[in-house]
């Protein structure tokens, strides 16, 4: 998380100051219920309008008339350091022409239209255009399998399909035969938009002005698929209200990173998933936003030093990437040493200042020492430009929290679900509480039932799932409440603190309930581990499922004069690999009762994939998957009946 202004590294030997008190929050006090000396429930403060006749689009059509069309609004990417710029008016013109040649056609207010692709530039744009004409979006992961697209297809009576490249397009047409719906499948690397250019001149500006009339703010938007990490993937219908609300909030709680100082966001994240899609809408609705659209990573590094962007999205598998790469060029040797103590007195350094103290002159001293030789060159890997990273999806280990927050870097988190249009808790600049996602947007309420068990309620809560009635009204309390899955506290100030997962909870042959996340972030410190699943329901123990991380462990095995060649199938029965697991498995049973504690640990031949489906495009463990595949190695390996 991010620390406020008097948290950055200091240069000149100026004295490092306290951090500012807690927010401190104006207008009439949020309602609170204590129960056991903490809130069960809390309601922020304030509200947030959305008028009944706007749509997505307004947020595009409101900046132009704001700013005017000549503001630089996108970036697409068009070679090595090269980015092409694109002012509201380019973007505001390719969207209308995009809308008319949807109306064109046929495609008509509620009709659903698919976007198979990677993110780039005409996602963003095909997107505010069915947004215009009341269209439905249903993104598919461009990771999704064929059978994948066309079980959403089919469930959500796609028309239209949008597809990025041709191994996409042959995906779908393998399957397009079971999809009677279908009408059209356009490809953006075939010139999509320019086809539905083509198109859009049988359509005038009265009708499509007409078409946009129609079109209203509790009407559905979108149906988001759920990535399947805790069952079938349901497709939760979201309305424009829902995404124009939390965006809106999002200019209140963190106008620092979303609308102050010329922001410029580098969007990598697929934008089938709702949090990159909500931190498009807040760049484009902002008045002077750049969005920069990038469909591969294979040359991230080099891209955030060519594009500057002031900040970035990212799940914490991103930010532990990071972390690891930048550990990885220390080394062994003294680098590395000094790395490590650097990491060290980061974290120190940020627990000192949350705490409300005054960092010694030890500490002042440390710190501006490894601001020179460490913290500014991790920083300086995300971009020159780099003010705060928002970060989301899944818990971020405490110990990374700290060590961004240590060397400067703002870390925003949240916590959200698809059904609440991504965001519905967020730490802000002036209030980030490492350990707690924050509290909600204005007008939102969280409370935390009998069981622990984190429940939702404001504007941003999805209408329901698509064709799915009893799942819908299963997801609800009776008195309207969104039931969320996931275990979380409340403190004083209202701000949220996850603790597990409903569904993740393993209960022991002997009857002990034990959270796997504390054990599992503690394993995967280890440097060369990748994930950790943690299992035992219904067993006599706890055990562990490890997989090994290829480019860390070859680092390693340096170290211990071993075959870099090695891989990690290779490696996984070597005793010093089995040694330095074991000493973080140690490291976490220390932390919880024997009963809780991880008896014994497998290391797996294979890792955790979207392609095997361990793993949601979001990069969540898709905890029932792991248990089905690995099954053989779980029954004969981790619990074999002893002989």
């Amino acid at each position: 998380m991010p620390m406020d202004n008097a948290m950055e590294p200091r240069n000149g030997g100026e004295e490092p100051q306290t951090p500012h008190p807690a927010y401190t929050r104006s207008g009439p006090s949020s309602a609170k219920t204590e129960v056991d000396g903490s809130i069960a429930e809390f309601t922020a403060p304030g509200s947030v309008e959305v008028d009944d006749e706007e749509t997505i689009y307004s947020l595009l059509a409101n900046r132009i008339e704001r700013t005017g069309p000549d503001t630089v609004i996108a970036a697409r990417k068009t070679g090595p350091g090269r980015w092409d710029t694109i002012t509201a008016g380019e973007f505001h013109r390719n969207v209308i022409t995009s809308a008319k040649g949807l109306l064109a056609l046929g495609i008509d207010k509620g009709d659903a239209v698919s976007i198979f692709s990677a993110t780039r530039y005409e996602w963003g744009v095909l997107d505010f255009a069915l947004a215009a004409i009341g269209a439905v979006a249903v993104p598919i992961y461009d990771t999704d399998s064929a059978s994948q697209a066309q079980s959403i297809i089919a469930d959500a009576e796609v028309k239209m399909i949008v597809v990025d490249n041709q191994e996409r397009y042959e995906r779908v047409e393998s399957v397009s035969s079971s999809c009677p719906s279908l009408r059209h499948v356009l490809m953006f690397d075939s010139n999509a938009l320019g086809a539905l250019e083509g198109a859009s001149i049988g359509v005038g500006d009265d009708e499509l002005a007409r078409r946009m009339d129609c079109v209203h703010a509790d009407d559905c938007s979108t149906i988001v698929y759920t990535s399947g990490s805790t069952g079938a993937p349901k497709g939760v219908e979201l309305t424009h209200r829902n995404f124009l609300s939390i965006v809106r909030a999002g200019y209140g709680c963190i106008s620092q990173m979303l609308c102050e100082d010329h922001p410029r966001l580098l969007l990598f994240l697929p934008l089938a998933h709702c949090f990159a899609r909500y931190i498009q809408y807040c760049s484009i609705g902002s008045d002077d936003g750049v969005v920069g659209y990038l469909p591969d990573t294979a040359s991230l590094l080099p891209d955030l030093r060519s594009f500057r962007p002031t900040y970035l999205l990212g799940v914490p598998r991103v930010f532990e990437k990071v972390f690891n790469a930048a550990s990885r060029k220390a080394g062994t040797g003294m680098a590395g040493r000094i790395f490590t103590k650097a990491a060290e007195a980061a974290r120190a350094w940020a627990s000192t200042i949350q705490d409300g103290k005054r960092p010694t002159a030890r500490q002042i001293a440390e710190h501006l020492a490894y601001e020179t030789c460490v913290y500014r060159s991790v920083r300086g890997a995300l971009g020159p430009n780099i003010r705060y990273v928002a970060c989301g999806g899944a818990p971020l280990s405490l110990d990374l929290a700290y060590f961004f927050a240590g060397i400067g870097l703002r870390m925003i988190q949240g916590y959200g679900l698809t059904e609440t249009a991504a965001p519905f808790t967020v730490t802000r600049v002036d209030d980030n509480l490492i350990g707690t996602v924050g509290q909600p947007a204005p007008g939102n309420s969280v409370r935390i039932s009998p069981t622990g068990e984190i429940q939702l309620r404001g504007e941003n809560v999805f209408r329901g799932y698509h064709n799915l009635p009893a799942a819908t009204a299963q997801a609800f309390t009776r008195d309207g409440w969104l039931k969320t899955g996931d275990l979380g506290s409340l403190d004083g100030e209202g701000r949220l603190t996850i603790t597990g997962r409903k569904k993740d909870i393993i209960i022991t042959a002997g009857g002990k309930n034990v959270s796997p996340v504390p054990l599992e972030q503690e394993i995967e410190k280890c440097p060369i581990v990748e994930h950790a699943v943690v299992v035992g329901d219904g067993r006599p123990f706890i055990g562990a499922l490890i997989t090994l991380d290829a480019p860390s462990l070859r680092q390693w095995l340096g170290t211990i004069h071993e075959p870099q060649t090695l891989t990690p199938e290779q490696s996984a029965n070597l005793p010093q690999v089995r040694d330095l697991v074991q000493r973080y498995v140690d490291r976490a049973n220390l932390e919880v009762s024997r009963a809780e504690s991880v008896r014994k640990f497998v290391i797996l031949s294979t890792t955790l994939s979207q392609g095997n489906g361990c793993l949601t495009p979001s990069l969540k463990v898709v905890r029932p998957r792991v248990n089905a595949l690995f099954a053989p190695v779980i029954n004969d390996e981790l619990y074999a009946p002893r002989r």
